[in-house]
């Protein structure tokens, strides 16, 4: 492996991280739960895409890093649509929205 790519991904890995524990931390100091989705929904579409990418980069192309990739877009395209639906959720129950469906 050429140091440029183990360079790249170790940077993947530390911005990752760094952004998965930025957003642990602003969600623990903030007191209302719809703040604190608006941090969380930052790992799971900056973070664990990051972290994948390095992973990806470190390990070549293999059947592993398939499966790396494919938990990568499950995660980064369900995650926000989580979180909507839990906002959604929280909202109805602070009565900032009506209990029924959308239209």
């Amino acid at each position: 492996m050429s140091g440029t790519v183990h360079v790249l991904a170790v940077a993947c890995y530390a911005l990752g991280v760094l952004v998965t524990v930025l957003s642990a931390l602003g969600a623990a100091l903030l007191s209302s739960t719809l703040d604190r989705l608006h941090l969380i929904t930052l790992t799971t579409t900056i973070g664990v895409p990051l972290v994948g990418l390095g992973l990806a980069l470190e390990n070549g192309w293999s059947m592993t890093t398939a499966m790396v990739v494919l938990i990568c877009v499950v995660l980064t395209g369900s995650g926000p649509v989580i979180t909507a639906a839990t906002g959604r959720v929280q909202a109805q129950r602070e009565g900032l929205v009506e209990q029924e469906s959308p239209e």
